[in-house]
């Protein structure tokens, strides 16, 4: 036989709200008087009820009665572990009756609904911004006091959130538990999983308002938007040139700067800038995982190879506005147009020739010294450049990813493949200005033209005899080596 319910015969003056007993009642009422009786005797917080007094009193006690079964994880409340059990069970009993979302606590639920209703009776007080909870203003109104309470125990950076300091404590314990199910690339959070998913379902949910060019990423959006105006707010107060992003204008900085805060623990070698080192640190490494289908080079860098690949591409998408010739990269084309503009802002220190890059200085450096830092791993022999020890190793390979498509005949490298092509052709593209002789090779024009400049740069270090050509001067070195055997 049921036991029949007890009827609600005590009604709240204010809300018209009946209860069934006058305890309960007379709690309800300091919800609208907001009266608080119960007072912590340790921090002399208020409550409006013994039982949340109860629990709060746990917070100073340190008393967690309520353990998990199942990662023995304690709990002050047992509705706490009652929510805490929901991730080992995955039960999410509260659905939204709009987009069927699930949740796992209803006051999630609750606040979730607000995003249907469009409802945020969380106002910020000082820009007026308005939240769908209580915990995004908190965390909001950090942006206008600077209060960052949450400090790293490692390297006492301090965050506004907790969640942002979680995040950056995977940094010092290198945990990485988000994986990507394509690529199997682990992340530290979940939003940078999320971001990184979009490289393969392609999706780009950011527009340009301008050009209607979509982006991946919202920041990406609002460096491409600053393309649109001409404005180059931020100043170097050394050069006076400016600048679109302070970005931009504190990594240009470093230029006038010899500070190099970040050092190698190997080498001990320092580096202006962090990327930098974290690409120098793969060199200690020296695993290079990345291979060139076509030419088989190898990179320690999967964004290196993928900038590679372009060589073997014949996508030129990027043109020079004053000779209309096509580059297949962005940066190719910054530095050819310096061509037209006759920039030369780097200038070796021993005879002052400049440069427009600053590689090319730097090679151009190698020069004036007998240095050959770049040493073959098969044979031994040595080269100046870094590029030129890349091409040699294909000798050893037996490689010629490159055919001619008129006799079939294969070559290591394009460059030799595009001087090849011309003897099909008959093309003579470089001219010589004075006498107006065409040669294939620009090389060959130099060589050329010092008949009419009648420059000797080659000297004999026996004789100081000038030659015109390395390879004359080669035979008349001979003639003295040939003198000493006879003597």
């Amino acid at each position: 036989m049921s036991i029949p319910a007890k009827e609600k015969l005590y009604q709240c003056s204010v809300c018209r709200r009946k209860f069934r007993e006058l305890s309960d009642m007379i709690q309800h009422t300091r919800v609208h008087t907001r009266e608080k009786p119960f007072q912590c005797t340790v921090c002399q917080r208020d409550f409006g009820r013994k039982q949340h007094l109860t629990q709060h009193m746990k917070i100073h006690s340190g008393e967690k009665p309520y353990t998990c079964a199942v990662c023995n994880k304690d709990f002050r409340r047992k509705s706490h572990l009652l929510t805490h059990t929901r991730v080992h069970t995955e039960e999410k009993p509260y659905q939204c009756s709009e987009c069927l979302k699930e949740f796992k606590q209803k006051s999630n639920l609750s606040v979730h609904m607000r995003v249907h209703t469009g409802e945020r009776p969380y106002q910020c007080s000082v820009c007026l911004k308005a939240f769908i909870d209580k915990g995004s203003l908190v965390k909001h109104a950090r942006i206008h006091t600077g209060e960052k309470p949450f400090q790293c125990s490692e390297c006492s950076k301090c965050f506004s959130t907790q969640g942002n300091l979680k995040i950056h404590k995977r940094v010092h314990s290198r945990e990485k538990p988000y994986q990507c199910s394509e690529c199997l690339t682990a992340f530290s959070s979940t939003s940078t999983l999320k971001m990184h998913m979009r490289v393969h379902t392609g999706e780009k949910p950011y527009k340009c308002s301008m050009c209607g060019k979509y982006f991946r990423h919202s920041s990406g959006l609002l460096s491409h938007i600053q393309t649109h105006s001409q404005e180059k707010p931020f100043r170097c107060s050394e050069c006076q040139k400016d600048f679109k992003r302070m970005s931009y204008l504190i990594k240009h900085m470093k230029v006038h700067t010899e500070v190099k805060p970040y050092q190698c623990s190997v080498c001990l070698k320092c580096f202006k800038r962090k990327p930098n080192l974290i690409l120098h640190m793969h060199v200690h490494s020296k695993e290079k995982s990345y291979e060139c289908l076509m030419c088989l080079q190898k990179f320690r860098q999967n964004s290196t190879l993928k900038k590679h690949m372009i060589v073997h591409s014949e996508k030129k998408p990027y043109q020079c506005s004053e000779c209309l010739k096509y580059f297949k990269t962005r940066p190719t084309l910054i530095m050819h147009t310096k061509i037209h503009t006759g920039e030369k802002q780097y200038q070796c220190m021993v005879c002052q020739k400049k440069f427009t890059q600053q590689i090319h200085m730097t090679n151009h450096m190698s020069v004036h010294t007998a240095e050959k830092p770049y040493q073959c791993s098969v044979c031994q022999k040595g080269f100046k450049r870094k590029y030129t020890l890349v091409m040699h190793m294909i000798l050893h390979t037996g490689v010629k990813p490159y055919q001619c498509s008129e006799c079939l005949k294969n070559f290591r490298n394009k460059s030799e493949l595009v001087l090849h092509i011309r003897v099909h052709t008959g093309e003579k593209p470089y001219k010589c200005s004075d006498c107006l002789k065409e040669f294939k090779q620009k090389s060959h024009l130099m060589l050329h033209m010092r008949s009419h400049t009648q420059e000797n740069p080659y000297q004999c270090s026996v004789c100081l005899k000038n030659f015109r050509y390395r390879s004359n001067l080669t035979k008349h070195i001979r003639n003295h080596s040939a003198e000493k055997l006879k003597s």
